[in-house]
């Protein structure tokens, strides 16, 4: 076992997701070397094997973030030790298809995932609850153009680069709509968000669906925006999903988590010009690329969480409305989603009140 422990814990891995699947908002160039799945999969089967022979080891709750900035207060919180890493262990993954893969087959008790993404994993049948929202994007997700694009309905006739995800064809259909065009009047090419430069460049497409940090090198050869995430309020949430029976079974540690979140935010909030300087590394931007990026996000505290999550039907729903429909008429949803079996407010609620003077 220690020899295959190993054997994980250094493999060098891919852009890709799980099982080459396209992993959604992901940062470019080198990915973050502070805890990595691998390695942590491998200490978690040693201790069970070790602990077959004592006393049960009770595992820390393990959380799953890609490489996006909106996550990066859990990362925050547990790089200053601001989480008890007994009760709590933020794992960062490549992707959020990663994150979604090691969810389903339990090396994940937790993941932060986009709403959409969520809202697929529930219609498959795999029981989670959201129990948070981390942040809503307020720009950080943009289309990019070439100059000769001076307005929406020049797209006509044009080559558009989204990625193959249900976040880029969502961004895709809400661009379209507003410009009056329709699926036909473009050329839409599926590729990853890191080739979308070069196929500017080559005039291989005159239009791109990005996202920060991927968008600023673009920016700087010219290339401008004509539609962001601040024309679709609502529609992009990154929410903190917990599996049913852990949040049945460890309601302490989730609150734990949802604590490590307020704490990580509220270090970011007090000092971020430290907080950049600390985290910009890991995501291969310099610190004032970094806060570039938190301007285009809208962070949410448990307060806040609670406030959407709670209510029958909860407010978030009602923000969610049109998301929901646009999915459901693209086929990516079946039906809309049963918010009471889905949300689960218990958490952020008692958070909330322990946080009130």
């Amino acid at each position: 076992m220690v020899t295959e422990c190993f054997s994980m814990a250094f493999r060098v891995r891919g852009r890709s997701g799980a099982d080459g699947e396209s992993g959604g908002r992901r940062a470019p160039g080198t990915l973050r070397v502070r805890t990595r799945l691998a390695g942590w999969a491998c200490a978690l089967g040693l201790a069970l094997s070790l602990a077959a022979c004592d006393a049960p080891v009770r595992q820390p709750l393990a959380v799953g973030v890609s490489t996006w900035v909106g996550y990066d207060p859990l990362v925050l919180a547990r790089d200053r030790a601001l989480v008890d890493p007994q009760r709590v262990k933020v794992v960062e993954v490549i992707s959020s298809a990663e994150a979604l893969s090691h969810l389903r087959n339990g090396l994940l008790d937790a993941a932060a995932l986009t709403l959409d993404e969520t809202l697929r994993l529930a219609e498959s049948g795999f029981d989670v609850r959201i129990v948070a929202l981390f942040d809503t994007s307020t720009g950080a997700d943009v289309v990019l153009a070439a100059p000769r694009v001076t307005s929406l309905q020049k797209l006509r006739g044009e080559s558009i680069a989204v990625e193959d995800s249900t976040l880029g064809m969502l961004i895709l259909e809400r661009l379209l709509r507003m410009a009056g065009l329709a699926r036909g009047d473009v050329t839409v090419l599926q590729m990853d968000a890191t080739l979308h430069k070069t196929a500017l460049l080559s005039d291989r497409v005159a239009a791109a669906i990005s996202y920060a940090p991927i968008d600023g090198p673009i920016r700087e050869l010219g290339f401008r925006p004509i539609f962001d995430s601040r024309q679709m309020p609502g529609d992009i949430v990154d929410v903190l999903v917990v599996r049913a029976e852990v949040l049945s079974q460890r309601p302490d540690d989730v609150d734990a988590l949802l604590h490590a979140w307020a704490a990580g935010l509220s270090a970011l909030e007090v000092d971020p010009v430290g907080a950049s300087a600390q985290l910009a590394p890991g995501v291969d931007m310099s610190p004032a690329q970094y806060r570039a990026v938190l301007e285009g996000l809208r962070f949410h505290t448990p307060a806040e969480s609670l406030a959407l999550l709670g209510g029958d039907p909860p407010a978030l729903a009602g923000q969610s409305q049109n998301m929901v429909q646009l999915l459901t008429q693209l086929k990516l949803l079946q039906r809309p989603p049963r918010w009471a079996d889905l949300v689960d407010a218990s958490p952020a609620r008692r958070v909330a009140d322990e946080a009130a003077p």
